[in-house]
């Protein structure tokens, strides 16, 4: 059962607005940016350090969003906060669910822009993939969310919030007073959505400090992975500030094919990424480096494909990811043949890599892995498709 500290009459200046015509979002402010905040807020600086703890508690441990049920926090402290502050999350504009029991959401955020987050159950654990970007920059030719263009980074709130969201919509968090529970339904998280997370780097490191944070959602830096297209410069910075998995859109064996599937490639080469990622598992004191891999259809899928990945990753603590390819309207490629994926996977199974072929999920959703594209980018497409259809 929670004990709560007694109640204690703060000494406190009259409460004063801060600067911003909104109220400050508490979401996703590393302790550093709380305590701050609360100070400029009103909150005296002997104090602070002990009300960031009080109020961490109560947001990522208990999932508490009014300020009032703090009920360890005085009555006119507990009013400081709200005169100051938010505890705001994004908005589910749709929620559904697979016949897998996948979920996907389509949720809202400042300025009307949305981003999806999907919930992967298995039997031993919980996945979310979560978003970075609203849209992406990328423009990889196999990725349907690649077809969004980029409108704007996430900030560390709105990437906080998505597991927030998560975490309210399965009924998570703790109850004061039941048996303690050691069950986690959000048991890992990927950073596997909409967007570049490398191309939003502080944002998303603040993000994943919040969420490691053992006083409240606590998750482990092993139960995070974080999947780039290969941002070679922010490789090293991701190891030592993040130290989470890691995991690299891969999907070609040479240069010339990979420009075309995943066009940073131009600007950081199959060596130069790498180069960068040899040292990855020592920076990080990660285990290995995922390297994801779709499978396309008489693109990158030969016997020739499977033995050059071999020879390029050797010296990597690695398992490669075989991604069958989630097709969506207009895709220019198709899945490869099962047989065809079972081979590859055999050449590299024997090469001495786990060689793990995904299982798709959520596709009845467009859930899947490359699939995700907001509905109402979708809706705006079609009803222009739909215009110019009649004008015609």
């Amino acid at each position: 059962m929670m004990q709560a500290a007694p109640i204690t009459q703060d000494v406190l200046t009259i409460p004063r607005k801060l600067p911003e015509t909104a109220l400050k979002n508490i979401v996703g402010l590393t302790r550093e940016e709380l305590q701050q905040a609360l100070i400029e807020a009103g909150t005296p600086e002997k104090q602070a350090k002990m009300r960031v703890g009080q109020i961490w508690q109560w947001v990522y441990h208990w999932g508490v969003r009014d300020f009032a049920l703090m009920t360890n926090l005085a009555k006119d402290y507990r009013a400081l906060l709200a005169h100051n502050f938010e505890i705001a999350i994004p908005e589910i504009v749709t929620r559904q669910v697979s016949e897998d029991g996948t979920r996907k959401y389509l949720l809202r955020i400042a300025g009307g822009h949305e981003v999806e987050a999907v919930y992967i159950p298995e039997d031993n654990r919980g996945t979310l993939c979560i978003s970075s970007q609203v849209g992406c920059t990328l423009t990889c030719s196999f990725c349907h969310t690649g077809t969004q263009k980029l409108v704007r980074n996430l900030t560390a709130g709105e990437i906080v919030g998505q597991v927030l969201v998560a975490r309210d919509d399965l009924g998570e968090w703790p109850q004061p007073g039941a048996p303690k529970d050691e069950t986690r339904l959000v048991s890992n998280i990927v950073l596997m959505g909409m967007g570049e997370p490398l191309y939003n780097f502080d944002n998303v490191r603040n993000a994943m400090r919040v969420v490691m944070d053992g006083e409240g959602i606590s998750l482990s830096r092993r139960r995070i992975t974080l999947s780039t297209s290969g941002v070679v410069p922010e490789i090293a910075r991701t190891a030592e500030e993040i130290g989470c998995l890691l995991a690299i859109s891969f999907h070609a064996t040479t240069d010339e094919t990979r420009d075309k599937l995943v066009p940073i490639n131009k600007k950081w080469n199959i060596e130069e990424l790498l180069g960068a990622l040899r040292d990855y598992p020592r920076l990080s004191n990660s285990e290995r480096i995922t390297f994801e891999y779709v499978m396309l259809d008489g693109v990158n899928d030969s016997d020739a494909d499977a033995r050059r990945l071999i020879k390029l990753i050797r010296g990597i603590p690695a398992k490669i990811n075989l991604i069958p390819f989630n097709e969506w309207p207009g895709a220019p490629y198709k899945r490869s043949s099962w047989e065809r994926i079972q081979a590859f996977a055999d050449i590299i199974y024997k090469a001495g890599y786990a060689s793990p072929i995904r299982t798709p999920r959520g596709e009845d959703i467009m859930a899947a892995c490359g699939q995700l594209k907001s509905a109402t980018e979708r809706g705006r497409k079609n009803a222009a498709q739909i215009a110019a259809e009649a004008a015609g």
